[in-house]
């Protein structure tokens, strides 16, 4: 087999991230220490990236943008500590993960939301006040870019929602899918990186790509779950109520 095949990049892809990740929890390894020393629990952790992804979502509504980007990032830190302290102290339990992955996907939704509603609010105020929409083409900024932006906010939010919903339910009917690289940790560094940028191209540019990844992610994993299931006998599949 090539070193160019699909099979191939993929591993290499994987043991790309696999290399970040150790170096990432190599790095954090001394406040996961610390925390640990101070009676936190992973669970604790978990909420405090809940709470910071809304405040990034308000920080987004709002058109703070910048400050929305830092404070993804403290919800990053978040959730790899999590997860890493409860490996640390031995807490790891089925519903510290049950309740990671929920409120991981609550925090998502809730930036996107927020990506979504800033540019919704912007069109609805051309609405009230007309004399922006004459200053915006004086621009060159069509009042439909505020709605089509908006929408492909909502796409990725769909396409995030997608990801995380294809591996759950393979993995519900007992499939390994782990498989396809576009997840939650680089959904939320491309975001942060679009906050960087500010207002401008970059937001569009990256909601696209976002959507695009994560639906691509999901078809992948649906293809790679029809393979396991297509040798399977006539009574496997199930249609869900």
């Amino acid at each position: 087999m090539s070193a160019g095949t699909p099979a191939n990049r993929a591993s290499a892809m994987a043991g790309y991230k696999e290399r970040i990740r150790t170096f990432a929890h190599a790095a954090l390894d001394p406040v996961v220490g610390g925390l640990a020393r101070a009676g936190l629990r992973p669970n604790h952790l978990t909420a405090f990236g809940l709470v910071f992804s809304l405040g990034a979502a308000f920080a987004f509504a709002i058109g703070r943008f910048r400050y929305a980007a830092l404070i993804t990032c403290f919800a990053g830190v978040c959730d790899i500590l999590d997860g890493q302290l409860a490996r640390r102290t031995g807490g790891e339990s089925r519903f510290g993960a049950f309740l990671d992955s929920t409120l991981d996907r609550l925090a998502e939704a809730a930036v996107l939301v927020g990506i979504a509603w800033f540019y919704l609010f912007n069109l609805v105020d051309m609405v009230v006040n007309p004399q922006r929409v004459i200053t915006d083409l004086q621009r060159g900024l069509e009042p439909v870019t505020w709605a089509v932006i908006a929408f492909l906010a909502v796409l990725a939010l769909v396409g995030s929602f997608m990801v995380s919903y294809t591996r759950a339910r393979a993995e519900g009917l007992g499939l390994d899918c782990r498989v396809g690289w576009f997840e939650r940790p680089e959904r939320m560094i491309l975001v942060i990186i679009m906050g960087f940028f500010g207002l401008g191209p970059a937001i569009p540019a990256g909601l696209l790509v976002l959507g695009a990844f994560s639906f691509g992610t999901a078809l992948h994993r649906m293809t790679h779950v029809w393979r396991l299931t297509r040798s399977t006998g006539p009574g496997s599949d199930s249609t869900e109520a």
